[in-house]
């Protein structure tokens, strides 16, 4: 277990306990906002996309909890297990919860796919006992996935080649994992440029109908809104991702130096980084959730100063009713 502790200075220590305890604390604290922001209100937690973000939500906490917690304690202060099934069990919680991010993720994309391809069939399509079943399928699919190395599918059991990044994980086992980890990224990609396809064929199409110049304009600048929102999204998805399955890909391949896996050490910090950003993109950019944001900080901000007088937070709370910018975006056909 020693040798895959590849810190070798106290800077790079610190270094790698400095971007955790950031990462996973903002990572933690915005996640539990998104879900308390769902839950707490009965018009969003009924809505199938608002589902999909609480699934990513728990996730990306579930991930920044685990992941945090086990990397710091492996990395920086050097605790090794005490059984080789307790490090692989928390190995899955890991994976269980980053799969599920990415899962999330792809199930979010879909619904806004959906959306846009088949707008006039979208609320049969897409109901809530569908999202919810989806979200057990796909829940019940990661934990099946992240535990088969304790299950069996490990190098110990089945005395084979062992990953040079990951401890008693079998590099046919990580390679499968790559894989569908690519695939998942491959399915998002195409869902998004799809949506981002179709807003620019909107832009076209208004561009060539001009009697209605207000109107135009309007929906050209929510086809805008939308397109930068996608790009943000595939951007800090490719950006997050890329370093680590890369790395993962070059260990099944060939033998990593030490500099290399310290890279991928730093590396996997994007990964939390990625859920860190998620809910801003995906749940905070949302009009609907950021006016219930505001309304409960307008409540807070009332109590501690012991009035009940705020227009704004009755602004605010009155305004929670307007839907995100991108599901008014995507359904704009």
């Amino acid at each position: 277990m020693e040798c895959f502790m590849v810190l070798s200075t106290q800077a790079q220590k610190i270094s790698i306990a400095t971007l955790c305890g950031l990462f996973g604390t903002l990572c933690i604290f915005e996640n539990s906002v998104v879900l308390y922001l769902i839950f707490s209100s009965p018009g969003t937690r009924r809505k199938p996309s608002y589902i999909f973000i609480s699934s990513l939500a728990l996730a990306d906490l579930l991930a920044s909890i685990i992941f945090v917690s086990s990397f710091v304690n492996f990395h920086v202060l050097n605790e090794t297990d005490s059984s080789k099934e307790l490090f692989l069990l928390k190995l899955g919680g890991v994976n269980t919860s980053f799969t599920a991010s990415l899962s999330s993720l792809l199930l979010t994309a879909l619904d806004r796919y959906i959306s846009i391809s088949r707008p006039s069939e979208y609320k049969l399509l897409v109901t809530r006992k569908r999202a919810w079943a989806a979200l057990g399928v796909l829940w019940a699919l990661c934990v099946t996935t992240a535990s088969l190395p304790i299950l069996g599918w490990n190098c110990c059991t089945l005395n084979s080649t062992c990953s040079e990044l990951f401890p008693f994980v079998d590099d046919n086992y990580l390679s499968s994992w790559v894989c569908l980890v690519m695939a998942l990224l491959g399915c998002i990609v195409y869902a998004y440029a799809h949506v981002l396809w179709r807003a620019h064929q909107h832009v076209a199409y208004m561009g060539k109908h001009q009697a209605q110049v207000g109107k135009q304009n309007s929906r050209m600048r929510m086809d805008v809104m939308l397109a930068k929102t996608l790009v943000m999204v595939l951007t800090v998805l490719v950006l997050c991702w890329s370093p680590v399955l890369i790395l993962m890909i070059y260990s099944i391949f060939a033998k990593l130096t030490n500099h290399l896996r310290k890279v991928f050490a730093f590396c996997s910090t994007l990964c939390l980084l990625n859920s860190m950003v998620n809910p801003i993109i995906y749940a905070l950019r949302s009009k609907e959730l950021f006016s219930s944001l505001r309304a409960v900080f307008f409540r807070f901000k009332r109590r501690l100063r012991g009035t009940d007088d705020n227009p704004e937070g009755d602004s605010a709370h009155k305004s929670s009713a307007v839907e995100t910018v991108c599901e008014d975006d995507v359904h704009v056909t």
